[in-house]
C-alpha cells in the first residue's frame, strides 16, 4: 500500500488531527523561535496564508488537502491570538496600534494566499 493509499484510508477527523498536531508543534516552534508576541503571530498567520494559497491552487489528492489545509494549516495559524492583540490593543487605548496591526495582518495574509498560488502556478 503506497503511503498516499494509505492516508486516503484515514477517516477525515484521522487526517485532520494528524496535520493539526504537526500544525501546532510547528507554530510552537515558530513561536519559541521569534519569542512569541506579535511577530510570532504575525509570522504564522502569514506563513500559514502562503501555505494554505498553495495547497488550494495545487491539484492536491482529498486526503493531503484535508491534512494539510485544515490539519495543519489550521492549527499553524492563529486568528484567537490575532484578535486578542488587537482587541487587547485598542481597550488599552491604542487604537491605531490595534488598527494598524489589524490592518497590516490581513493584508499580508491576502498576499500571502495570493503569493502560495502563485509560487505553485511556477512549479
Amino acid at each position: 500500500m503506497t503511503a498516499l493509499a494509505a492516508l486516503a484510508a484515514l477517516p477525515t477527523p484521522v487526517l485532520v488531527g494528524l496535520g493539526g498536531t504537526l500544525g501546532a508543534l510547528t507554530r510552537y516552534g515558530v513561536d519559541v523561535g521569534l519569542s512569541g508576541g506579535r511577530r510570532s503571530t504575525l509570522a504564522v498567520n502569514v506563513l500559514g496564508s502562503v501555505a494554505l494559497g498553495a495547497a488550494v491552487a495545487a491539484p492536491l489528492p482529498t486526503a493531503v488537502a484535508t491534512l494539510f489545509g485544515a490539519g495543519f494549516c489550521g492549527a499553524f495559524t492563529t486568528f484567537s491570538s490575532f484578535a486578542v492583540t488587537v482587541a487587547d490593543d485598542a481597550a488599552g487605548g491604542n487604537r491605531r496600534a490595534a488598527a494598524g496591526y489589524a490592518a497590516g495582518t490581513l493584508c499580508a495574509a491576502l498576499v500571502g494566499v495570493a503569493l502560495g498560488g502563485f509560487l505553485v502556478g511556477l512549479v
